[in-house]
């Protein structure tokens, strides 16, 4: 009988090992779980000439920035499903060797054409999913909506699949649908616990409906099951520092920074790093707590070996929050102006907002936070188009109220907290809330 997959799609190979291999490794790609490397290697030892456990292994090495590896073993798939391979696994190659290639527009429209036929190949419909996927990083303004619509669309193929109500419950989560969101996710996550993606996913919720105790419990409970090689572990104790914030337990936020954030002890993926390292510590400081320099220093060394060009813009906007910290007018300088010139270009996907928010974060650095706000006031209804997830991007607008109250203009700054604390509670929003009606009852003439 011949091959297929978990989702019943053929497989073009005649070995059972292979076969089940790659079953697995494509589980544990979709679960974000540890061993999907090691797992897809054994796939392509049992049939060398089977492309799709090539082309997984190669999106492995993307996670990890090994864009060598990645390329030439998305080239080597190519060539082997040329020669053997159905029309849907020639597309599904193609799909994800351009996703790897960096080639968004074309990996989208790929996607897309081939979720039209293959609804039910998971691993392609994964690629625009994520806080990191095609959509989030296309420079699309909707991506929340794209995203929720599309697993609408397909959500009659998978019913009660525990990866798809994972990422159709996010989805639901980001797209404002909260309660609905956390309610399918955690579905698909009694459905198999052994899926980062799913714990990850319920955090979101839990932060979007200020269910910060339940979520730092969450952690506790969960995270001893997971190893702290997997792909979001870090990632998933950012998460509970965010919590810690919330409760204004600074040293228990920079205490999980050190065990699994910092980048001399994690083992993430590149993006990861800097992004959980330099929010972080930029939420720290900006929430008024100290940040020992050192930590921002050994922090911003690691990362401009990591991303000393500018790339993705939201890599670029967590690079410009490590170059502030430190006052590197330079190397700020220096992404900026290659930002522009993209921009100029034409090149760069997410447009004026990126080098807006650069612009803003110096001028918050140095101080000036009269610029600061004069210069994200105009773009944040933008903030959204360098990708993330909402809880990422909110660090743009928490640096924008910071920045309000800072310049004294109290009135907006309460605006602002007003609306948020109408969509989700938030006890560090009530206590600035307090801060500010204090500092107005102190200037009220007795």
């Amino acid at each position: 009988m011949a091959h297929q997959d978990r989702y019943g799609l053929p497989l073009s190979t005649a070995s059972d090992a292979a076969a089940g291999a790659y079953r697995d490794g494509v589980d544990l790609m979709l679960s974000g779980w540890t061993g999907m490397a090691e797992t897809l290697e054994r796939a392509i030892a049992a049939d060398p000439d089977f492309a799709l456990p090539l082309i997984a292994r190669a999106r492995v090495h993307a996670f990890y920035q090994q864009g060598d590896q990645a390329r030439s073993k998305a080239a080597l798939a190519r060539e082997l499903v040329a020669r053997r391979g159905t029309e849907r696994e020639r597309s599904h190659v193609e799909t994800l060797a351009l996703s790897i290639e960096g080639r968004l527009q074309e990996a989208i429209a790929s996607t897309l054409r081939h979720i039209e036929s293959w609804p039910r190949d998971a691993l392609v419909l994964s690629l625009p999913l994520g806080a990191f996927g095609l959509f989030a990083f296309s420079g699309m303004a909707d991506h929340d909506r794209a995203r929720h619509e599309l697993c609408e669309r397909v959500a009659q193929h998978y019913g009660e699949d525990w990866w798809f109500l994972t990422m159709a419950g996010w989805a639901m989560t980001e797209n404002g649908d909260v309660a609905r969101g956390r309610a399918v996710t955690e579905r698909g996550f009694n459905l198999r616990r052994a899926n980062a993606h799913a714990a990850h996913a319920v955090l979101h919720a839990m932060f979007e409906d200020g269910s910060i105790e339940a979520a730092d419990r969450l952690v506790d409970d969960w995270i001893p099951t997971y190893d702290r090689a997997g792909l979001l572990h870090g990632h998933i104790r950012w998460h509970q520092a965010l919590g810690a914030l919330e409760q204004d337990d600074s040293a228990r936020a920079l205490a999980i920074y050190a065990d699994v954030l910092q980048p001399a002890v994690t083992q993430a993926p590149p993006l990861n790093v800097i992004t959980d390292a330099a929010s972080l510590l930029w939420r720290l400081s900006a929430y008024g707590h100290t940040v020992p320099d050192t930590l921002w220093q050994d922090a911003d060394a690691a990362a401009q070996k990591m991303f000393p060009k500018s790339s993705l813009s939201f890599a670029d906007v967590h690079m410009a929050l490590f170059a502030a910290a430190t006052q590197n007018h330079a190397a700020l300088a220096a992404r900026l102006a290659t930002i522009e010139q993209r921009l100029a270009e034409g090149k760069l996907p997410a447009g004026p907002v990126v080098p807006a928010i650069i612009r803003a974060l110096a001028a918050f650095a140095d101080g000036d936070y009269g610029a600061c706000v004069q210069t994200l006031a105009p773009v944040l209804t933008e903030v959204v188009r360098i990708g993330g997830s909402h809880a990422q991007r909110e660090l743009i607008e928490d640096t924008f109220i910071v920045a309000l109250m800072r310049s004294g203009e109290l009135p907006r700054a309460r605006a602002l907290l007003d609306a948020r604390l109408h969509r989700r509670p938030s006890l560090r929003d009530r206590r600035w809330q307090m801060a500010m009606a204090s500092s107005a009852t102190k200037k009220t003439p007795a």
